[in-house]
Formats: structure tokens, C-alpha cells, sequence
């Protein structure tokens, strides 16, 4: 895949390169402009909708302090945390349908950013490729995950591989040396964790997707890379035995209680850090975690690992997904817009953000003072990725995909049906 054509067939295989997002967006005024200079009359008041984190939102508020001081520019912040691609799409897109949206908006990349780029709500930023060189500065797959059938929708500033996140002593005290291998050995390691009054998998059903990173994993283990891709795209059946075994698998996890009590209701933004706070043994995340969590926490990485769920299949695959900034295509002024996005595309401006997994050269993880994400990009992220469900589908097939998840927990519906459900889903959307 190249930046040249991406559709919702085409954000698949991409392989890891390291990156974390950072957010931002900005608020429109009036005038126009392209990337030869800012008319007289665009405004220098730039507005920024994000979903950056609580932990982050400062170091990020300081980078953009620093660029309005030389840029002579006043720039805002909007902030929605937490709720990912179930909340924040929407809010968005009310924004921006109402007339008031932001002048940058951070976004994901594949069926998420992709409605933005379609609609003509994003600003074509070829021509601030060419006048900044983000051609050569940025990673290339990740530029490919923000371009849709040839159209440059945004700057990728993350490119994130989702694994294991533990906490050793919680291993240790459940007698377990080291992470799984296989499978059955990650099944034997929460039978030993539930043993000892430990909850394995920290993690929570509110929205959906995080929760969905147990599923996806299962249906990569059950059905393989090549099936899996297929189905995301339509191209298979999820009416099939490999996709009822996955469901089968997550039911399974609930019932022997990997999960957390009451699972489905708890909001991920509680339960992902647990494993640093000794509730839970590990947690499915990207490197993100090692600052938000770890660092946050005043804790020494020294105490925690990372590790690539096993699937058995080959190659060996995790989630991944793009996020990145988009300009609005009415903003005020969008040279002083893309001015900031380059500002923070730099080197210094990703590491002074604690950005774990930058698509920006030369802004790679320093391992003295993120050592686990640098063990990350150097082993897990040199591997391919699945696309990231909640960026495969659209957001209304997303939403419905979350809600057979919830069914099938609750019981509502067994595994088979939840894959007969899952194909009308996928179904009706692939012939749209």
C-alpha cells in the first residue's frame, strides 16, 4: 500500500512504525488561504479540538504556548478525553455541521477520518507536504493512513501497535516467570492469576472499544491474518466456524473471570491504568501507557513489561492504528494552522510532548527515559499490524459491532448468532 490510493479496502497490513498521536485542532475565522501565505484579513486566533489525555493535555498546552509566541497567534484548546471513536467523531461532526468547528482537529486515521476527507470538511494539504517536506520527515505508511484515494486529509503524528502491558509482581505472585508464549500458555497464566485473587485483563466496556481489543485479538488468533483481513473488508463470510470460535474464546474470558467484574459498564480510562495501580495484572494498550500510566504514577517502568499476545498464527501480527491532524477547510488561516501542525511534527516538539510512538523522524523513544517503548519499537513494532476495529468499520457498523459484543457478554446471544449478526453488519455495509 502506498499513500497514493487508501480506502476503506486499503488501511490493512500497514506495518508498525512507532508513533502516539497528539491532538490538537483549531477555530475558524474569516479569510482564505493556501500554502503561498495568509491573506490579510485570516485571523490568528486558532482553536484546537482534541481527545488529548488528562496526564498530557499540559505538555501539549506548552508546545502550543511556545509556537503562538513566535508565531504571534492565540491558540485554544478543546479537549473531549476518553470516550475514543464511540463519542468524539460526533461531537465533531456537530461542530463542524453547525458552522463553528475547530480549525485542526485530531482524528484517526482508515473508516474514522476517512467521512472528513469524502465531505470536503479536511483541506487538501498537498501543498504544505511539498512547502514543509513532510514527504521526507514523516513515516510513509502513516502518510498512506491519512490519504484517501490520492487525497492528502491529514498529517499522521502516531502510528500505534497495541500489545500486553504487565505488572511483573502481580506475575510473580501468581508464579508465573515471564509472558506467554503461546496461547494456551496466556489462558494458563489467567487461570494461575484468578488463583491468587488477581484480575487478569484490566479493561473496560464502556463505548466498546476497548473491550474490543480482547475480540479483535481472538479473531486474529481463531482466524488468521488472511481471514481476518478479509473480513473487515467483506470479502469473507463472518457466518463461518472460525469467527463463532472467537466469540466463543471472549465469552469464555468473561465467564472464568479474566475480566473484571461488571466489565462491560466500567470506563476504560479507569481501568487501563489498574495494572499500574496492582487491580489487575495487565491491560491491552499502545505505548502511550508507559508515560500516561507508569510515569504518571511516579513508578519505574523497571516493574513493568510489555509483550505481543501470541496468536499461534504467522506472521505474528497485533492491532495498530494512525492518528493524526486534519485543517479545517474553511479555517481562518490555514498557513498559520499547518504552521503549528509543523511545529509539532518536529523532533523537539514530540519529545518535550513525552510522545512514545512518534511517525516523525529522529523523534524515536530516547530509552533512558521511556526504556519500555523503546523495547516495544525495537521487537513487537518492527512487526505488521491488523487494522484496529474500531477504524476498519464505519462508525455506525462500529457502534452496531459494540453492541453485538455487549449481547454476546450478556448473554443475550450465543456465539453463532453473534457471527450471523456480525455478517449482516459487515454485509450491508460492503455493498453500500
Amino acid at each position: 500500500m502506498t499513500g497514493s490510493s487508501f480506502t476503506r479496502r486499503g488501511f490493512l497490513g500497514l506495518t508498525s512504525a512507532a508513533a502516539v498521536g497528539v491532538g490538537l485542532s483549531a477555530c475558524t475565522g474569516g479569510g482564505a488561504s493556501t500554502a503561498g501565505g495568509a491573506t490579510a484579513a485570516a485571523s490568528n486566533n486558532l482553536r484546537v479540538f482534541t481527545y488529548e489525555g488528562d496526564e498530557t493535555i499540559a505538555m501539549f498546552k506548552a508546545q502550543l504556548k511556545a509556537f503562538d509566541q513566535q508565531a504571534g497567534t492565540t491558540t485554544t484548546v478543546e479537549s473531549l478525553p476518553g470516550s475514543g471513536a464511540a463519542v468524539y467523531p460526533d461531537k465533531l461532526r456537530t461542530q463542524l455541521l453547525g458552522g463553528k468547528g475547530p480549525d485542526i482537529w485530531r482524528i484517526w486515521g482508515g473508516q474514522i477520518g476517512s467521512p472528513f476527507a469524502k465531505a470536503k470538511q479536511a483541506l487538501d494539504l498537498s501543498p504544505y507536504y511539498s512547502k514543509f517536506g513532510w514527504d521526507s520527515s514523516i513515516n510513509e505508511q502513516a502518510i498512506g493512513a491519512m490519504t484517501f484515494e490520492g487525497f492528502k486529509a491529514g498529517l499522521p503524528f502516531s502510528s500505534l501497535g497495541i500489545g500486553a502491558w504487565y505488572n511483573k509482581s502481580l506475575f510473580a505472585k501468581a508464579g508465573v516467570s515471564g509472558p506467554p508464549k503461546t496461547y494456551a500458555e496466556l489462558e494458563a497464566i489467567n487461570d494461575k492469576l484468578v488463583a491468587v485473587g488477581v484480575t487478569p485483563l484490566a479493561t473496560g466496556g464502556k463505548y466498546g472499544w476497548h473491550i474490543m481489543r480482547l475480540f479483535e485479538y481472538l479473531l486474529e488468533h481463531a482466524a488468521g491474518p488472511e481471514l481476518h483481513d478479509k473480513l473487515l473488508t467483506g470479502a469473507e463470510s463472518w457466518d463461518r466456524p472460525e469467527v463463532v470460535e472467537a466469540f466463543t474464546l471472549f465469552r469464555k474470558w468473561q465467564d472464568k473471570k479474566w475480566l473484571p467484574q461488571g466489565a462491560l459498564g466500567l470506563d476504560p480510562a479507569d481501568t487501563e491504568p489498574w495494572y499500574v495501580q496492582d487491580k489487575a495484572a495487565y491491560t491491552i494498550a499502545g505505548t502511550w501507557t508507559e508515560s500516561n500510566a507508569i510515569l504518571a504514577a511516579k513508578k519505574s517502568p523497571s516493574a513493568f513489561g510489555n509483550f505481543e499476545l501470541p496468536t499461534d498464527q504467522n506472521p505474528v501480527r497485533h492491532s495498530g492504528f494512525v492518528e493524526g491532524y486534519m485543517i479545517n477547510a474553511k479555517a481562518g488561516n490555514p498557513d498559520k494552522a499547518a504552521e503549528l501542525l509543523d511545529f509539532l511534527a518536529k523532533p523537539a516538539a514530540q519529545k518535550a510532548m513525552q510522545i512514545t510512538a512518534s511517525t516523525v523522524k529522529g523523534a524515536e523513544p530516547d530509552a533512558k527515559t521511556l526504556p519500555l517503548s523503546a523495547e516495544w519499537a525495537k521487537t513487537a513494532g518492527d512487526h505488521p499490524f491488523y487494522t484496529i476495529q474500531d477504524q476498519a468499520f464505519p462508525k455506525k457498523q462500529a457502534d452496531q459491532y459494540f453492541s453485538v459484543q455487549s449481547d454476546l457478554l450478556q448473554g443475550k446471544v450465543d456465539p453463532a448468532a453473534a457471527a450471523k449478526k456480525m455478517q449482516e453488519i459487515v454485509s450491508a455495509w460492503a455493498k453500500g
